[in-house]
């Protein structure tokens, strides 16, 4: 039996960087559809959650269905577990979901699979996609009450940046997670979150007109 793949992508019409940026075409096609496209290259079942009526119109295809978010889950300051959990409970059922944003549009779908494959190893609650950063974070701390407290160990404060370990942080590119295990938490939040890494260039995340451009550039060279 094919175990069920369900690709959540969830648009805002709102946004501060750029408005229209979910529509708004990049190489050719609605910044979207990149996120919609990948879906269905990796074999899963698409469902687009938004607050744009006309995209609840449009024939997207096989494979693809839209669900009209309320217009309190479509907020500038909606977290993402409220919008996951009102798309769970409109798809019903068990499957794998993976949550790709429309901001990311260099993931592959080769990228959405390697990210299944590591949470169907079973060690993990959440699988999410990462990329290089700055080391230098790990001299960083916080401060309470006049005393520094390290982010990780005190003697990182004092070594040289390229002596620190690799850090990584998430591109917000891949999620990979169980719909049952959301269901019963209701949040993304957890302990045993488990990595794969997509290269630096492919990580860009798109906010602004600049972003656009430099996505534009990356299609150009490479596809």
């Amino acid at each position: 039996m094919t175990e069920r793949l369900i690709a959540l992508v969830p648009l805002r019409a709102g946004s501060k960087g750029l408005p229209g940026k979910n529509v708004r075409l990049l190489a050719g096609k609605p910044l979207f559809r990149h996120a919609v496209d990948q879906g269905l290259a990796a074999g899963a079942e698409v469902w687009i959650s938004t607050d744009i009526p006309e995209l609840a119109a449009m024939d997207h295809g096989a494979g693809v269905q839209v669900m009209a978010r309320p217009a309190d889950l479509a907020a500038d300051s909606t977290p993402m577990d409220p919008v996951i959990a009102h798309a769970l409970g409109v798809i019903g059922g068990a499957g794998r979901v993976v949550l790709l944003q429309a901001t990311s549009p260099l993931r592959t779908a080769a990228d959405i699979l390697d990210g299944v494959a590591v949470h169907k190893t079973g060690a993990h609650d959440l699988v999410m996609s990462v990329c290089a950063a700055d080391r230098g974070v790990l001299k960083w701390g916080t401060i309470a009450d006049g005393t520094f407290h390290p982010l990780r160990r005190p003697e990182y404060c004092f070594m040289n940046r390229q002596a620190l370990p690799a850090v990584h942080r998430p591109n917000g590119a891949v999620y990979v997670f169980d719909a049952d295990w959301f269901r019963t938490r209701g949040s993304l939040a957890t302990d045993r979150i488990g990595a794969f890494e997509m290269p630096l260039d492919r990580s860009l995340d798109i906010d602004g007109a600049d972003d656009f451009s430099r996505a534009e550039d990356w299609i150009a060279r490479n596809m």
